[in-house]
């Protein structure tokens, strides 16, 4: 564990000094920089690993896992949690993956609960500790490991007026 924090570092550090030669022009992450984001991620700063959910699958608890998404992540994931209708999804940066996408679901139910209740700075996913309860955000990892198809929800109605 430790030679890989030690790797992630230097890269890094090699990242930030290779940023420092290109002045301030900002260009979208090149596949190195997103491999080692993505390693940091899942190796360094995302925690619980091996916290296993509590809930399991059933069509009741897939439902208030749906609900509770509902409430809480549509605003900026969609209906869908695949960014249907949400208009600066591919704007932000960096930009906000469906959460179909590899690089989510690769995360363990442990990591995505980590993942909602503590947020990821300064990605613009909030924390929600506080808001929303252990159930909740347990239902919401059933519901995110089955996402419906995309588009299939419609858009959040707070976009389509």
């Amino acid at each position: 564990m430790r030679r890989l924090r030690s790797v992630v570092l230097s890269g890094a550090a090699l990242l930030g000094v290779m940023s420092l030669a290109g002045g301030c022009k900002v260009s979208p992450p090149s596949r190195l920089e997103k491999s080692i984001v993505l390693a940091a991620k899942h190796h360094v700063t995302v925690r619980n690993k091996s916290e296993k959910n509590p809930i399991q699958y059933s069509a009741d608890t897939l439902a208030s896992g749906k609900e509770a998404f509902g409430h809480y992540c549509v605003a900026c994931h969609g209906m869908d949690g695949q960014n249907t209708g949400i208009p600066f999804a591919d704007r932000m940066s960096p930009p906000l993956p469906p959460l179909t996408a590899p690089e989510v679901q690769s995360y363990t139910d442990g990591q995505l609960k980590w993942i909602i209740d503590n947020g990821i700075s300064p990605s613009g996913m909030p924390a929600s500790k506080g808001t929303l309860s252990d159930d909740e955000i347990w239902s919401i990892v059933i519901f995110l490991r089955h996402l419906p198809p995309a588009g299939s929800q419609g858009e959040p109605e707070m976009y389509s007026h």
